[in-house]
């Protein structure tokens, strides 16, 4: 199943212009680089959920937070540590 998994910016690694930006995300501990070209307006310290390494789009904390308990709870959050 392919699922878009909520991550905290904790900081913007590339920058070609205002489109084309590259970052990293934590997913709880666990951080990876990318690409934030779909969210132009994101910035460190916002949520983006993230499908095969790419943000799509922003959601609030309490939202990340909540969908990220759901998925270590169906144990889908192994998959990031590979």
């Amino acid at each position: 199943m392919c699922l878009a998994i909520p991550g905290k910016l904790i900081s913007i690694s590339a920058q070609l212009d205002e489109t084309f930006r590259q970052g990293k995300v934590s997913f709880g501990g666990i951080t990876k680089e990318v690409n934030l070209s779909m969210v132009p307006d994101a910035q460190i310290g916002d949520y983006v959920l993230v499908h095969v390494g790419v943000a799509i789009g922003k959601v609030d904390e309490e939202e990340a937070r909540q969908t990220f308990e759901y998925l270590k709870a169906m144990g889908e959050m192994d998959e990031l540590e590979s």
